[in-house]
């Protein structure tokens, strides 16, 4: 019997085994496991914080240009080693290749604004606020800080989380999704390679016992998660519970609202990409299209019909295939239960990518693109986040009923709106209840150097995720105020504020 390569935590900047427990590591185009992951214990955890909380107090003394420079050299790495990066990625996601290009590329830029941390850490400063008085606030960092990732991004995710932490003096430990770990741990490998000191970043691969672990441990002072709105609720509240502070991402259903005078060809091409791109599994992801009107329905599907036809469907590993495979056998079931669902509601199946089949793959987790008209909103194909190559469609009459059905979700992550109409474009984007909106873009995910984050059930937490916004989740501020009294003069006893006299 073949013995599958074994992936081990990184604790202390060495790989080490921990846990009793392992659990296989699929390659979802094939169907087979490949690889065996080890499944962190309690103690495991514990050692890679101890390992984060020794090595917090010099690095928070280093100099944050001497941080960021490590920074500068962890961007140079991941650029000469994306081919390698994104290899493992699609290995155990699945997505194409040029898709987890992309991906490693959002992450890049994330590293890249981190290595700006003396200029983003910089503080303010009031000299003479009182007479001889001087005043300034500073940033400092907190400790040891936690991140929880989600499959679906492993590399692009945890580098909204760690670079930032670290960049802002605090050490980190990561707990990378246990579907798809291998990308995740050589970012961090290579991050130490750049010249992050031992203990700064640590990995630990496992499940809820690890999660657990690190909600309850008092040494961890911040965790970051991004995942699904139910599993993101009980992170926000143990972890608030347990006094952290905690930012949350959970899940989504995106909106793309389509009016009478956009222009159909090219949001037909949009939505192809935000529908099918990466099997659907993001959170950005669109799987609505509220088009206003029947006749725009009407257009929208017959567009969409003839772009799906033209799609290749295999490996990622193929750079001809447009989509791969979903990340999981249990994945697979649940989309495709999805599916069943909206035909028994009712909804028209105008595209049915549940039978296909990728010779030489027949053991993947394959779906086709899936198509849905005469979407209603009592559907559960409307209410639930599927993740996956299904996009459905709904008719309405006005913008004011499709933003009304936007408003009504209990998510609100992203929308858009295709449009040529800035009057429209304006107000739907002043009024709607959604925290990131694109204007004739459908995938509004913004760049490093502003923030990601999503309203209601979509986001717990004052703060969002990477951007100027990280900053402020990974710091603390701390004002000081001082006097240096001249030599000989005494004022004698002070009973007002010193800005009073």
């Amino acid at each position: 019997m073949q013995t599958l390569p074994l992936i081990q935590h990184l604790i202390d900047g060495q790989l080490v085994d921990g846990g009793s427990r392992s659990q296989h590591v699929f390659n979802p185009a094939t169907g087979k496991p490949e690889k065996r992951l080890l499944l962190a214990d309690k103690a495991t955890v514990e050692q890679a914080i101890a390992s984060a909380h020794a090595a917090y107090p010099a690095w928070r003394a280093t100099p944050p240009l001497k941080r960021a420079r490590v920074m500068s050299k962890l961007k140079v790495l991941l650029e000469e080693n994306a081919e390698q990066i994104c290899a493992l990625l699609t290995a155990e996601h699945g997505k194409v290749l040029g898709d987890a290009m992309g991906e490693l590329q959002r992450g890049i830029e994330n590293v890249e604004y981190a290595s700006y941390a003396p200029e983003l850490l910089k503080g303010e400063h009031s000299k003479n606020v009182g007479t001889g008085v001087d005043s300034w606030s500073e940033f400092q960092a907190l400790g040891v800080t936690a991140g929880i990732t989600p499959f679906n991004f492993p590399v692009m995710v945890p580098l909204w989380m760690w670079p930032m932490a670290i960049a802002c003096g605090n050490t980190f430990v990561l707990k990378p999704s246990e579907r798809d770990p291998s990308s995740a741990l050589l970012v961090a490998q290579l991050a130490l390679q750049a010249g992050l000191p031992p203990g700064v970043l640590n990995v630990v691969n496992g499940d809820k016992e690890a999660v657990d672990t690190l909600l309850a441990d008092k040494r961890v002072t911040a965790i970051s998660f991004v995942g699904s709105t139910p599993i993101a609720e009980y992170i926000y509240a143990t972890g608030c519970a347990n006094g952290k502070r905690v930012q949350a991402l959970g899940g989504a259903k995106n909106h793309a609202v389509v009016m009478p005078d956009a222009d159909i060809a090219n949001a037909v091409s949009a939505l192809m990409g935000a529908a099918y791109g990466s099997c659907g599994e993001r959170c950005m992801a669109i799987p609505l299209v509220v088009a206003i009107g029947d006749a725009t329905a009407d257009a929208v599907v017959a567009g969409l019909k003839i772009e799906i036809a033209k799609m290749k469907v295999g490996p990622g590993t193929d750079a001809a295939n447009d989509m791969g495979p979903l990340v999981t056998q249990a994945h697979f079931e649940k989309v495709k239960g999805f599916v069943d669902q909206g035909v028994a509601e009712g909804a028209t199946l105008v595209v049915d990518g549940r039978g296909i089949r990728v010779p030489g793959h027949e053991e993947g987790y394959f779906l086709g693109a899936c198509l849905f008209d005469h979407v209603k909103p009592g559907m559960v194909i409307y209410q639930e986040e599927i993740f996956g190559p299904v996009l459905g469609v709904m008719r309405v009459n006005s913008l004011q009923e499709a933003m009304d059905l936007i408003d009504a979700h209990e998510y609100g992550n992203g929308t858009c709106i295709f449009t040529r109409d800035g009057e429209a474009a304006r107000y739907f984007s002043d009024n709607i209840l959604v925290g990131m909106v694109g204007v004739n873009v459908p995938l509004p995910v913004p760049v490093a150097y502003h923030s990601f984050g999503g309203w209601k059930r979509s986001m717990f937490g004052d703060l969002h995720a990477y951007g100027p916004d990280a900053v402020r989740f990974y710091t603390k501020r701390k004002t000081i105020t001082q006097r240096w009294p001249s030599a000989g003069v005494r004022d004698g006893t002070l009973f007002s504020f010193p800005s009073n006299r």
